[in-house]
């Protein structure tokens, strides 16, 4: 399935953002609950985008009585690596020197920023 991972519109990812948050099983009202701590929809949006979230493997839906439960088929670091990595591809000839390059040409990189990186280096020796 990893490989056949697309990358999400922001408002599934923003749906699936609060799945991760959750313990599992989650609900369609657990899920408006997070979601409406900055987005509001309407149930039926919601569950429009869980079935198209479901449809492309990002999630499971079981019914449990009246309600149904999701659970999150990818998890959000496996989806984040697997985005990062075609962001990588297209933006900089999958080159991380070549990113990190772009990036700084837009702006200075704080003292934090720098001794984060160096730190991340220096774990992947």
């Amino acid at each position: 399935m990893k490989n056949s991972i697309k990358r999400l519109p922001d408002t599934e990812f923003s749906v699936m953002k609060a799945i991760w948050r959750c313990e599992e099983p989650i609900t369609t009202h657990k899920i408006m609950e997070r979601m409406n701590e900055g987005i509001e929809w309407k149930p039926q949006t919601l569950l429009t985008i869980l079935a198209r979230l479901s449809e492309k493997g990002f999630i499971r839906s079981d019914r449990v009585g009246r309600e149904r439960s999701y659970h999150a088929m990818i998890s959000e670091k496996e989806y984040l690596q697997i985005e990062t990595g075609s962001f990588l591809k297209r933006y900089s000839g999958n080159s991380l020197g070549g990113l990190v390059k772009a990036l700084y040409s837009e702006g200075e990189l704080s003292r934090e920023d720098l001794s984060e990186l160096k730190e991340w280096l220096m774990n992947k020796e």
